[in-house]
């Protein structure tokens, strides 16, 4: 399945709004990402992993946040190379470079051996993926037996009012945001349409439980403007 634009458009255009993503994160969901990364970090803190794998780190939200969890060493992994700059100071400042390490990648060609994870995490990046069975493989082949994939990404409300109500938010506010914050307002508007296209939910759990994963839930978040995916090895 082939959903996106070419990975090297992905690594310029997150190249490009580096400097701007975690304000504009902010403002776009009101702060409530912090909120829903926090749940991953519970969900992962059940597992007691040791060894945890962060794709579309970004600029390493989710990897600062799951250094709370005890014993455990966190990789983040990105195909942008600004945005892994932007983690490694915010690490850096955290004192943070013996629990979490980042380094520049392809998710779909994770240079990691088979069964070497105990958890992988990915944070609003599976719909940037250029081939995303092909990602989802890798994820597969690197996690562990028994070992856990979650996912955090954007979806669509059910509700039709809602979606109407969410529908002006993109159109009006989510454009709004770009032009005024971001250098790259094209990187904003592909954001949104992919957002739109990419099958979640149902369609995105059967894409899971295709890639051989097993025993996949999701949970809706802000009435199903973003979900949170649980899927096992």
């Amino acid at each position: 399945m082939n959903l996106n634009r070419p990975k090297n458009e992905i690594k310029e255009m997150f190249d490009s709004i580096s400097g701007q993503y975690d304000l504009i994160n902010n403002l776009l969901t009101f702060g409530l990402h912090n909120k829903w990364k926090s749940e991953i970090v519970k969900i992962a803190k059940q597992k007691n992993p040791r060894k945890i794998l962060d794709i579309a780190t970004g600029t390493a939200d989710i990897a600062i946040m799951l250094s709370n969890i005890k014993n455990c060493e966190i990789i983040g992994l990105d195909i942008s190379s600004k945005m892994i700059e932007i983690g490694k100071r915010k690490i850096n400042s955290l004192n943070l470079c013996k629990k979490i390490s980042l380094d520049i990648g392809d998710a779909e060609n994770i240079k990691y051996a088979d069964d070497t994870f105990d958890i992988v995490t990915v944070g609003y990046g599976v719909r940037n993926f250029e081939n995303l069975n092909k990602g989802l493989n890798e994820i597969y082949r690197v996690l562990k037996k028994n070992g856990t994939l979650i996912i955090l990404e954007t979806s669509l409300p059910k509700n039709i009012f809602i979606n109407f109500i969410y529908s002006i938010y993109v159109i009006i506010y989510v454009q709004l945001i770009g032009k005024l914050f971001s250098k790259n307002f094209k990187a904003y508007s592909y954001l949104k349409s992919s957002a739109k296209t990419f099958p979640f939910g149902e369609k995105f759990k059967k894409i899971l439980l295709d890639s051989s994963f097993v025993d996949v839930q999701f949970k809706e978040k802000f009435f199903g403007a973003s979900t949170i995916y649980i899927a096992h090895k």
